[in-house]
């Protein structure tokens, strides 16, 4: 064989190993995002790495943050038809659904995100009605809701849900300054409880972050202080028609992610800083043919969340 073959022969096997891991690092993406974020995901037909993963945004969908004016609110009252749709026998709207056999669609039911179907556990559907999008400003609130996204690297949203519970009772309701001072003994404790299924360096992050909380407390007050200040103490109200046109990261989460490993944090990548602000409410991802969109956008314009956090 002469040695030009022989450099072809090399240079294909290379190429054929090349496209082989990128197969591979596309797949693994794809799978673990899939826990991470509850819309559905697309590529761009060259995507390669995370950075390159794509949604298409379609040019009829825009953001905005701050006071709404009225021709805004008419305009999301046009492409929000449910606005008007009463719960029956004075139940609410979240227990009215949840109740429904299909908490998409069905007579008399309302609609909801499209990764709420009539399969959804329980659970997932009360997240969706009356946690997802609602802002918090409670220190204690956001750091769960912080420690719970972490968890996304290892686990699906159903199933951090279905032991938040569990999870409260050992993390101290997730009181940053009680876990911030858990012993190691505390800690191993967490480490060898099965029902939890959090690996070491899973419970070791949750303390870790709880030590930087109380960092940034000192400098700007509380931790509330130092994350609303990223969106001006306003919740960012999307208004997307289509689920492809939601992101999976934005300029914003990658500027709080790339502070917060700055200052010590833990797991709080931009796309798990961007689930944290969709469940947190810093960002109102509904789409707006779901109830909760106009139900999300009528309360910021009525009510202080400030003053109603536990």
């Amino acid at each position: 064989m002469s040695k030009l073959k022989v450099r072809k022969n090399v240079l294909q096997r290379k190429q054929n190993l090349l496209k082989e891991k990128e197969k591979q690092g596309q797949n693994f993406i794809s799978k673990h995002l899939k826990k991470v974020y509850p819309l559905g995901i697309q590529k761009s037909p060259s995507s390669q790495s995370l950075p390159s993963l794509s949604l298409s945004q379609n040019s009829n969908d825009s953001s905005l943050s701050g006071s709404l004016s009225r021709s805004v609110r008419k305009k999301i009252i046009a492409v929000s038809p449910h606005e008007n749709v009463a719960p029956p026998n004075g139940k609410s709207t979240a227990t009215v659904n949840a109740e429904q056999n299909n908490p998409d669609h069905g007579a008399g039911g309302l609609k909801r995100c499209h990764w709420i179907t009539k399969n959804s556990d329980n659970a997932y559907v009360l997240f969706h009605d009356e946690q997802w999008g609602v802002p918090v400003y409670d220190d204690n609130g956001l750091f769960e809701l912080l420690a719970l996204s972490s968890m996304l690297m290892y686990h699906f949203w159903i199933d951090i849900l279905k032991r938040k519970e569990l999870y409260r009772d050992v993390f101290a309701r997730f009181d940053p300054i009680v876990v911030a001072k858990m012993s190691e003994k505390e800690i191993k404790d967490i480490i060898s409880n099965k029902t939890l299924e959090l690996a070491e360096n899973q419970v070791r992050c949750v303390v870790d972050n709880a030590k930087s909380i109380l960092k940034v407390v000192k400098e700007f007050g509380s931790f509330s202080n130092y994350l609303w200040g990223y969106m001006n103490d306003e919740p960012m109200i999307n208004i997307y028609r289509y689920p492809q046109s939601v992101p999976l990261r934005t300029p914003k989460a990658e500027s709080i992610s790339k502070d917060l490993i700055r200052r010590g944090f833990r797991f709080v990548g931009p796309v798990i800083v961007y689930s944290f602000m969709q469940v947190a409410g810093m960002t109102m991802d509904h789409l707006v043919d779901c109830f909760r969109f106009t139900e999300c956008v009528l309360a910021l314009q009525t009510r202080d969340y400030r003053d109603n956090d536990s």
